[in-house]
Order: structure tokens, then C-alpha cells, then sequence
């Protein structure tokens, strides 16, 4: 019986420090979690609409790219009216070099931005609406604009994480 008990609080000694390190989770994770959440947080708030209910894309073209969001569910017009609002809005802020809506979802300033705001009357932004929702593009001729275009939508894919392709 005493070496029962032994036995088990040597294994207890050696699982512990185990358990301990698996429910731990590194501060960069961590700080990244919390970043990500605070995006989605925010997002929700600034856009009016649902993260979980909705997907996001940010596609790079030739000539600029695009932002596209579309309800997840066809038959939920709640989201499908607020995403198309949001575009609509979100294209003549844009246009008028008004970028505070991305400042205030990201907490920062996106890449590409100072340069987007300077070349305002360069780049032409579109709203379009989709079946499940609508999509804003984003075009121009001036290769600094497409850049900063580019670098802009790198930046959404990535924070967003919609795993779109980095690359037009």
C-alpha cells in the first residue's frame, strides 16, 4: 500500500507540471487572440453586422481589387441589407479619402492607406450589389495607387483571415 501511494504521487509529480504547460498558452498567442477578437469586436460594431454570420473577401486584381462580403445565409435580409448599406457607405468614405472605419475595426492604420488618401482622385471605388450581399471596387491606373491598393487588401486578408490569395 505504500508503494501505491508512492507510485502515484510520483506520477502525479511528473504529470503535473505537464498539465500546467498544456493549459498555458504562450503571451504572443495570447496578445494575438486578443488582437483577433478585438478586430472581430470591433468589426461587428463598425460594420453592423455579424462576423459569424457573414464572410468576407478581399481580392487583388489587376487594377486595384475588391471587397466582398455576403451573407452566409440567403435568406437572412437582415445582414444581406446591413452588408449592403455598409458598401455603399464604405465606397463614398473611400472616395473622400476617408479611411476611419478599417482605423477604427483594426485599431491602426492600415498599409496603404496615407498613400490611398493622397491619390484620392486616382483610384475609383465602386459599390455593387450581389445576391447575398455587395462588393466595393477598387480601381485605378496609377501604378503608386494600385500599390497601396494591394497593400491595403494584404493587410484585410490577412487580419480578417479569410485566406484569400496575397497575389492578383
Amino acid at each position: 500500500m505504500v508503494k501505491a501511494k508512492n507510485c502515484i504521487g510520483v506520477l502525479l509529480a511528473m504529470l503535473l507540471p505537464v498539465s500546467m504547460i498544456a493549459g498555458t498558452q504562450h503571451p504572443a498567442d495570447q496578445q494575438h487572440n486578443h488582437r483577433q477578437s478585438g478586430v472581430d469586436e470591433r468589426g461587428d460594431h463598425t460594420m453592423g453586422f455579424s462576423h459569424e454570420k457573414t464572410t468576407h473577401h478581399f481580392r487583388l486584381t489587376a487594377e486595384g481589387g475588391s471587397i466582398e462580403v455576403t451573407a452566409n445565409d440567403s435568406k437572412d435580409t437582415a445582414s444581406i441589407e446591413q452588408i449592403r448599406k455598409h458598401l455603399s457607405h464604405i465606397a463614398k468614405m473611400f472616395k473622400e479619402g476617408n479611411f476611419e472605419a478599417p482605423m477604427l475595426i483594426h485599431g491602426e492604420t492600415p498599409p496603404g492607406v496615407p498613400m490611398m488618401k493622397t491619390l484620392k482622385g486616382e483610384i475609383d471605388y465602386t459599390f455593387e450589389k450581389t445576391d447575398q450581399g455587395g462588393k466595393v471596387r477598387i480601381a485605378s491606373t496609377n501604378a503608386e495607387a494600385i500599390k497601396s491598393i494591394h497593400e491595403f487588401l494584404r493587410y484585410q486578408i490577412k487580419d480578417h483571415r479569410t485566406g484569400d490569395p496575397l497575389e492578383p
